[in-house]
């Protein structure tokens, strides 16, 4: 492909992932205002919403592209917000290289997790991963006793600075999806997807399975990171108690509602499910049970997910997200469908 040519498919790809996106948002957010009037709680809300799309569709990287079953997510979480929010109250660190420490640190606890357990497969490595982020949360619970009293135990950490924006939180969000759909789409995204479907099969072919299971962890653990960091800087509160076992039930299930194995269907379903528990709200004491009645519908009606293993490409929704495989169709590749 000559330079011209990659810079017009990067180009388009910018344009579907971010431009697109972004101006249908600001058609509906100028909807809602006319009809309700400005209120802050919508920004809250679609904010919100951003950030449970870059925890559902880097979880779907584990989960739904690697074959591997992760309930520690919350605790790649806690590491990032709690290591980018305490670099801008304590020491003072811009908002970028935090978050960007934040990731890494993450990235480093997601090889941490993925070494000692790649022998493990279904229902053990879920208990691992699941030990892993209880572990996380009780070392910070006992942060008191082990010489970390900066992070004030079960207390939490109070006034960080609002740094995160909407604005913010969907470009990291347009980011986020765009490098997880050019990784699944490469070399090493097309083995982690082996793994997968048969991972016996794919080491007789030369994949390093051991390999591609740890980038998995640790690229998903790192978008996690990042996703804590602004959540630590929008709420401006880190507590032990947001990112315990059920918030990594909360990503789980948008994964498979969303579809294992579908980045636009995750980033859906986190929106929808988003919005629709705030909804709920109203409901007082019913909002669970209505909740946890909807999701059985769909789980009896769509068990696959809403999109299942597909993309949205198809019709006016192909300029919503990168149709990378479409021109990798013709040469014997899926393409999204």
């Amino acid at each position: 492909m000559s330079n011209a040519s990659a810079r017009s498919s990067f180009a388009a790809g910018f344009l579907r992932t971010f431009i697109a996106p972004a101006v249908i948002l600001a058609i509906l957010y100028q909807a809602i205002v006319a009809a309700f009037g400005k209120n802050d709680y919508y920004m809250y809300v679609l904010t919100l919403s951003c950030m449970n799309v870059i925890l559902a569709t880097s979880l779907n990287l584990i989960n739904g592209f690697t074959g591997q079953f992760s309930l520690g997510h919350a605790g790649f979480m806690a590491v990032g917000a709690y290591l980018a929010g305490s670099l801008t109250k304590f020491t003072h660190w811009p908002f970028v290289p935090a978050l960007v420490v934040g990731a890494i640190g993450a990235s480093l606890a997601g090889v941490l997790v993925g070494l000692p357990t790649l022998r493990l497969r279904g229902d053990y490595l879920a208990i691992a991963t699941l030990g892993f982020g209880e572990i996380i949360r009780m070392l910070i619970i006992a942060s008191d006793q082990i010489g970390l009293k900066f992070l004030e135990g079960p207390r939490g950490v109070m006034g960080i600075t609002k740094y995160t924006s909407f604005g913010w939180a969907y470009l990291l969000a347009g980011i986020s999806v765009w490098v997880l759909t050019n990784f699944i789409w490469s070399t090493h995204g097309r083995a982690c997807v082996s793994v997968r479907e048969d991972e016996v099969a794919a080491e007789a072919m030369g994949v390093n399975t051991t390999r591609y299971k740890v980038m998995a962890f640790c690229i998903g653990a790192g978008f996690a990171g990042l996703a804590g960091g602004l959540h630590a800087h929008f709420l401006q509160l880190l507590h032990p108690s947001s990112y315990d076992f059920l918030k990594s039930v909360d990503y789980l299930v948008m994964v498979v509602v969303g579809g294992m194995g579908s980045l636009t269907g995750c980033a859906v379903a986190a929106v929808f499910l988003t919005v629709f528990n705030e909804v709920l709200r109203r409901a007082l004491e019913l909002r669970m049970l209505i909740y946890a009645i909807c999701l059985v519908i769909i789980m009896l009606t769509r068990p696959q997910g809403l999109l299942g293993g597909k993309e949205i490409s198809l019709g006016a929704f192909k300029y919503l997200v990168p149709s990378y495989g479409r021109s990798r169709a013709g040469s014997g590749e899926r393409g999204l469908t």
